[in-house]
């Protein structure tokens, strides 16, 4: 690993949680917090001088909103690794941070030490869920599945047996190294499967293509082990 900290800025309107988060990030060996804010226009006033590898983001803030301060920054800036933090247990929200491209959707009262290794995930191409928040997506989106003659299922017919095979990994929340050691294939390869079944599919991100597969694939086929 670096020895450079990954670069985390968290905007929290709670100044007890905020703190505590910014100590844990601090005090790990691997990160450190560049700037702390306690609203949405703060942060958007100084994001391009205090540009980080992480966003922490409260969804629920005076003003404008999480939700929107991360629709407003997926509009010019893709790469950004953003996770919503909150207290909020509602299925709804959590769709609506996937849909606007959230990297990640964690609850604030997530143990400290799973905190951490999210985040860390994050960077190695994961989505930050916590267990909670992977089976409100799955069951919303099975409920909601399509039937055998949709679009959906005309994408998955013409997906090559690697490409459906990669889409299952991302599924699981694998990322490419390891998506790449249970195929028996390169990183790169993996690369090319993930970038040809977002152009089939037509998104734009892992996590989106994840939400997918978790709404198209079959119930018993995720439920496998990896």
């Amino acid at each position: 690993m670096s020895d450079t900290p990954i670069t985390v800025v968290v905007v929290d309107d709670h100044p007890l949680f905020r703190r505590g988060v910014v100590e844990l990030l601090n005090d790990s060996e691997q990160m450190t917090v560049i700037a702390e804010y306690d609203n949405a226009e703060a942060l958007l006033d100084n994001i391009e001088n205090t540009y980080p590898d992480i966003l922490l983001l409260d969804m629920q803030m005076p003003g404008k909103s999480g939700l929107g301060v991360l629709k407003q920054l997926r509009e010019h800036d893709n790469q950004l690794k953003i996770i919503i933090i909150t207290a909020c247990n509602e299925q709804d929200k959590l769709l609506e941070a996937l849909r606007y491209g959230a990297n990640g959707y964690l609850q604030k009262d997530t143990p400290p030490d799973e905190i951490l290794s999210q985040l860390m995930s994050v960077l190695h191409g994961n989505v930050a869920m916590n267990a909670g928040a992977v089976t409100s997506l799955a069951s919303h989106l099975r409920d909601n599945k399509e039937d055998e003659n949709s679009p959906s299922n005309a994408i998955l017919a013409h997906m090559t047996e690697r490409e459906r095979e990669t889409l299952f990994y991302i599924a699981k929340g694998l990322n490419n190294k390891l998506i790449a050691r249970e195929l028996g294939i390169s990183d790169g390869t993996v690369k090319v499967y993930v970038k040809s079944l977002l152009r089939k599919v037509n998104l734009h991100s892992r996590l989106e293509l994840a939400a997918w597969a978790h709404r198209n694939l079959s119930a018993e086929l995720l439920d496998k082990e990896v």
